[in-house]
């Protein structure tokens, strides 16, 4: 049982994976409400679990459109009551069977926003790490491995409570530029890899190998500022795709 903050009203955590397009209808409505269904699809599935929403996602997709995306949103009980819970696979594998003409009351008893949780991304392209070479040293193969994969996370909430965005090789290298180059200088062998959506940056040390992970703000004058983060990159996907990564605020941590 679920009740929203603020709110008396009982509601139950539904989530549901979506493609860019359905996303970019959901953005349209202002993240309160579900698009129509298509003639063929009689059938609207949000899920019960945020695993198998994820899944989803990676699984299907990632691969159809590129990218893929996690969501969460919140509906009245009293509603959903109408309709029984569908067991398609193991203890976490639940949904919701919504008939398309029911989608509009489905919307209308949505409580507050539909909420972007998670961002998946398909195979980063060769030419984009051609490009990084400019960084003066290659990025590290498990850096590269991790997004060329079939889905890596790009940014959202991770388990821990983390809120994390990672970057392509392109978007490492506009970045840079756009930090300055007294910054730049202050960090030789800098790679900027990701970010907390505010002034921090994750990057990597690319004089070290193996490269360790690291936090610098976007006001470091040097190396010795930076906190580690991760001793090198296969232990920070590990954590990130396990949901367990969190971000270290002192070199004690």
């Amino acid at each position: 049982m679920t009740a929203v903050p603020g709110s008396d009203e009982d509601t139950v955590v539904l989530w549901r994976p979506a493609g860019q397009a359905e996303l970019d209808l959901v953005a349209a409505s202002g993240w309160r409400a579900w698009p129509a269904r298509l003639p063929e699809q009689t059938i609207f599935y949000p899920v019960l679990d945020h695993g198998y929403a994820t899944r989803i996602t990676r699984e299907w997709n990632v691969p159809a459109g590129g990218a893929g995306y996690v969501t969460s949103f919140q509906v009245r009980r009293q509603f959903l009551d109408r309709y029984p819970q569908r067991q398609v696979g193991g203890d976490d594998v639940r949904e919701y069977w919504i008939p398309a003409e029911d989608l509009a009351e489905l919307n209308a008893n949505i409580v507050g926003a539909i909420v972007e949780k998670a961002d998946y991304r398909a195979s980063v392209p060769d030419e984009e790490f051609t490009v990084a070479e400019s960084l003066g040293a290659p990025l590290p193969a498990a850096w590269r491995g991790y997004l060329q994969s079939a889905s890596w996370f790009r940014r959202g909430w991770l388990p821990s409570g983390c809120y994390l965005w990672l970057y392509r090789p392109q978007e490492s290298i506009e970045l840079l530029d756009a930090w300055g180059e007294v910054a730049a200088a202050n960090h030789p062998g800098i790679a900027i890899i990701g970010g907390n959506g505010s002034r921090e940056h994750l990057v990597l040390d690319l004089r070290q190998d193996p490269a360790p992970v690291l936090l610098v703000d976007i006001t470091s004058e040097g190396w010795a500022a930076a906190i580690p983060q991760a001793d090198d990159v296969p232990s920070f996907v590990e954590r990130v795709e396990s949901g367990q990564f969190d971000f270290a605020w002192d070199e004690a941590e």
